[in-house]
């Protein structure tokens, strides 16, 4: 299994479009989560993350800008008893909802497919984190077009039981650059952990995002035992 820095991970593609981080702190003690988002056009790069409560959602810089907003205006996370959802769309809401109602993760997404934004197709990327009495565990998901093919939908879930201390999981929308873009491929990505604060890790990922392409970063600390957390937000549109 090849391992990574996230230094040498997120500087080996210029764009990521949408990027899903989780894994547990070196120490053991947190859940440790990030979000980001990356963009080409104007619509796209004309976001930022804001808090509300313990919740997260995307809000236009310039209002005057906005040109449609279904696809780049959602909750990125939501936070559900025990539970911490993390997706690139509206899905979010569907796993909150359909989780309330006593579905799993994986029933929740059954219910929903890649974007509508043809030709790219645009994976929907999600994740999920369980606090339980034994410790931690998360899912990541990805919904794609079977080779760009619309009629077509591919659905991984990839559960992770008791996850190594030290490690995460990384999984993003595109392979890079192009037109139309393309889609992730293969498993989530097995990163380095460093054993930092929350500051130092949200410098990390920012740092190493491509300056011309990246939007906004969201990090959250999640303390196993207690639950408390501590959450970051960068925005370049600040």
């Amino acid at each position: 299994m090849k391992i990574s820095t996230i230094a040498q991970e997120l500087n080996s593609l210029a764009y990521h479009g949408r990027g899903i981080i989780i894994g547990k702190s070196a120490d053991g003690k947190k859940a440790v989560t990030a979000y980001f988002i990356m963009g080409r056009s104007v619509n796209s790069r004309n976001r930022v993350f804001v808090a509300e409560g313990d919740a997260m959602r995307t809000k236009a810089f310039d209002e005057s800008k906005m040109v449609d907003p279904h696809l780049i205006i959602y909750y990125p996370v939501r936070v559900l008893g025990n539970k911490t959802i993390v997706t690139n769309g509206d899905q979010t809401d569907t796993i909150y909802d359909l989780m309330d109602k006593q579905m799993t993760f994986e029933q929740a997404l059954r219910t929903r497919e890649f974007e509508d934004d043809k030709p790219n197709f645009t994976p929907r990327i999600s994740g999920i984190i369980r606090r339980e009495s034994e410790g931690m565990n998360f899912a990541m998901s990805i919904l794609k077009s079977a080779e760009g093919d619309d009629s077509s939908c591919e659905r991984f879930t990839y559960a992770y039981s008791n996850p190594i201390a030290g490690r995460a999981k990384f999984i993003h929308t595109y392979n890079g650059d192009g037109n139309p873009l393309p889609s992730f491929e293969g498993e989530p990505k097995t990163l380095l952990l460093p054993d930092v604060e929350i500051d130092e890790l949200t410098s990390l990922i920012w740092e190493n995002l491509n300056e011309d392409n990246k939007v906004s970063l969201f990090v959250r600390y999640i303390d196993i035992a207690s639950g408390e957390c501590e959450t970051r937000i960068v925005n370049k549109n600040a």
